[in-house]
């Protein structure tokens, strides 16, 4: 799993435990529906940090709250 894959799931479990929907998301973080749901598309590679940020910010979490998870701490090196 990629980073990328790796920040989609870990939004899409958060938002699983607290019952909202990408839609609902979008709304508290501030962002378009359509940041939203371009950061859980495959075929995009990158999803910036400041929009990290705003969806933490959303969800009332910090950053290092975010980051902590297995999901972060199993991704392979980036660099080969």
């Amino acid at each position: 799993m990629g980073v990328k894959d790796a920040v989609a799931e870990r939004f899409r479990v958060l938002c699983r435990e607290k019952k909202i929907t990408l839609n609902g998301l979008a709304n508290l973080s501030g962002v378009t529906p359509s940041t939203a749901y371009s950061m859980m598309d495959k075929t995009r590679r990158d999803v910036s940090i400041l929009t990290i940020k705003k969806f933490c910010d959303g969800l009332d979490i910090t950053l290092g709250e975010f980051f902590s998870s297995p999901l972060f701490d199993a991704l392979e090196q980036e660099i080969k």
